[in-house]
């Protein structure tokens, strides 16, 4: 991506604008919930919850500031509650590493288990890893079966005394209290209904994005994917599903990453290997009932 400047000034406005719009929209749709079809009221929520994840993504990779304190204080509030903004930093930094790129041992994002762990897993886990590689299964099931593994883990980490992890927690629980104080006692919505109908599809559509993103493959250019034509989800995303010029130029602000696509679209189709998708259409069609590939890393 040589050659394509990228806009690395102080502030960037239009993520802050459009930050201030995903608040607004949010703080909006949650005040009028009780006078939405409840079925609109989660389809629009969990749009603005998961929005407000790629907001952090951006703010993970140095955005809308250079200072990692004001960009926290701007994206850093959990609306999906689960996930500390602290531990998703660190764990979505190091998975930029992009020579251990899919990984079990080393890539924090990773969905590919290790060989060994393939086979300790036992017939349920080896079926339940199965129906996560198709796309239902991964929509329908990914948030419950992700989230219940992520909190154990993060359990162990947090007994286990791992300061940044104690860190990331004690800044996260007054924030999560925070949000479920405008839930319950302003917007006077039950948090039942929050959980259900807001973090469960919100967090399925953020994993709708890493669905597809990588592939284990020994080249280590062929390990991203481009989905191209993804509107609206381009929108959402912030152009990650754009994910190859996201992993070759991260600083770059989300706006930017549609040109710097296009000035090299076709070197890019090449060097990874083809893996292109013309939108997430494309990717249901082959693999909402069918795995996308095996759940065991072919090499590790």
């Amino acid at each position: 991506m040589n050659g394509v400047k990228t806009s690395i000034g102080e502030i960037e406005w239009r993520t802050v604008a459009l930050g201030v719009f995903i608040y607004f929209g949010w703080i909006m749709v949650t005040l009028w919930h009780a006078d939405l079809p409840w079925w609109a009221f989660s389809v629009v929520a969990a749009w603005f919850a998961a929005w407000q994840s790629s907001l952090q993504h951006e703010a993970v990779h140095c955005h809308p500031t250079r200072s990692e304190t004001l960009n926290t204080l701007f994206a850093g509030w959990p609306l999906l509650i689960w996930l500390p903004y602290g531990v998703y930093r660190r764990q979505h930094l190091w998975h930029h590493r992009d020579g251990d790129l899919t990984d079990p041992t080393c890539d924090t994002e990773s969905y590919y288990v290790s060989r060994d762990a393939w086979g300790r897993m036992g017939y349920i886990g080896q079926g339940l890893a199965w129906v996560l590689n198709t796309l239902a299964g991964r929509l329908v099931l990914g948030p419950p079966v992700i989230v219940t593994r992520f909190l154990w883990a993060e359990v162990g980490r947090v007994i286990a005394g791992e300061p940044e992890h104690r860190r990331a927690w004690i800044l996260h629980i007054p924030a999560a209290a925070l949000v479920v104080a405008w839930l319950v006692f302003v917007a006077e919505m039950p948090l039942w209904l929050y959980l259900v109908a807001v973090v469960w599809p919100g967090s399925s559509l953020m994993l709708l994005r890493s669905f597809i993103e990588h592939r284990a493959a020994a080249p280590i250019a062929e390990r991203t994917a481009i989905v191209d034509r993804a509107w609206p989800f381009s929108w959402l995303y912030l152009h990650n599903n754009l994910h190859v010029v996201h992993h070759a130029v991260p600083r770059a602000p989300w706006y930017e990453l549609p040109a710097l696509y296009r000035a090299r679209q076709a070197e890019i189709s090449r060097d990874n290997g083809g893996y292109v998708f013309s939108g997430y259409g494309e990717v249901a069609r082959r693999y909402l009932w069918r795995a996308k590939d095996h759940p065991a890393h072919p090499t590790i």
